[in-house]
């Protein structure tokens, strides 16, 4: 781990700069991200804009360490789909923990994935690069489950799987980024995971799910 000007960094010089990031990320949900401010951060921190810019340019590159680190987080989605059966019962419980899975990892990491949405929203490739990484391992996964689908003959062959798995991703980071207004619309939270896994499930199999 090396500061800005490329020193290494000690045992205390990183558990300040992991400390930073703490503070900027409990600060990212609760403010919006253009409001926080070095000093305010430093402040904290309990230590100095000094000590934060020894380790990172500004805000935005912290940020940029936050997201990355969660980018980097999300490859276990994939598991969630690797691997696992489509076919009868299982498939319905397949859908069902892929929903749940994506989720809770949404939810847990909301602040810094609304600040990845807002920079790829405005173009910055950075950003963008990020989302994607964190897209493309639930995508990957569920196009190769199409494509085995259709090995066995249970989907048509036009289908085509990188479309239907982009298309179920883009639901499910669109309902797990507004999840807090489906109440405000009288939607139960308890109601969002069992519809959104029948559509997952819909998507994938083309089938109603055996439950």
């Amino acid at each position: 781990m090396r500061t800005v000007d490329g020193r290494v960094a000690g045992r205390r010089g990183q558990e300040t700069r992991q400390k930073l990031l703490d503070c900027l990320s409990e600060m990212l949900s609760s403010s919006p991200y253009r409001d926080v401010k070095v000093i305010d951060v430093a402040r904290r921190a309990g230590t100095s804009p000094a000590t934060f810019y020894q380790y990172f340019p500004d805000v935005e590159g912290a940020v940029l360490e936050l997201a990355e680190t969660m980018a980097a987080e999300s490859g276990s989605l994939a598991g969630l789909v690797e691997g696992r059966s489509w076919s009868g019962r299982a498939g319905w419980q397949t859908a069902q923990e892929l929903v749940d899975g994506f989720l809770d990892f949404w939810r847990h990491n909301d602040a810094i994935l609304r600040v990845v949405d807002l920079g790829a929203a405005e173009g910055d490739k950075r950003f963008s690069k990020i989302r994607v990484k964190v897209l493309s391992a639930v995508e990957s996964s569920l196009a190769e489950s199409v494509i085995e689908l259709q090995a066995k003959g249970r989907i048509d062959k036009d289908v085509n799987p990188g479309a239907v798995a982009g298309s179920l991703v883009a639901m499910l980071a669109a309902v797990a980024s507004h999840q807090k207004g489906f109440s405000s619309r009288g939607v139960k939270q308890a109601d969002i995971k069992p519809n959104l896994a029948l559509l997952v499930h819909l998507g994938v199999t083309g089938r109603k799910p055996t439950k």
